[in-house]
């Protein structure tokens, strides 16, 4: 656990273990929200084939996860973790434009 402390740059195991609570918690909640929002676009296994929609499906899953990272973290009282965490994640994928100041 000292390694993550170091590596995150935070100071308690409680921290620590929050942290990993919110990943997991979000993980299930972004795919969870994938389902009705393939059902708003109109995307079903019926209609377009399992070879379809199961990589539309991920593909989604994805932007919902940056999306709702910050907000379920802010809920376990790490935002600022997580708000650096997600610059940084943005910005090595090439969107760092996004915060520029």
């Amino acid at each position: 656990m000292e390694k993550l402390k170091q590596r995150w740059g935070i100071e308690s195991n409680l921290q620590v273990i929050l942290i990993l609570i919110v990943f997991s918690i979000n993980g299930s909640f972004a795919a969870w929200m994938a389902k009705p929002v393939t059902e708003y676009v109109g995307i079903s296994p019926e209609e377009h084939g399992w070879f379809v929609y199961i990589p539309l499906r991920i593909l989604l899953i994805f932007p919902i996860y940056q999306i709702t990272l910050p907000i379920v973290g802010f809920l376990f009282g790490q935002f600022k973790f997580f708000w650096n965490f997600e610059k940084k994640m943005l910005s090595r994928m090439g969107l760092g434009f996004l915060f520029k100041k």
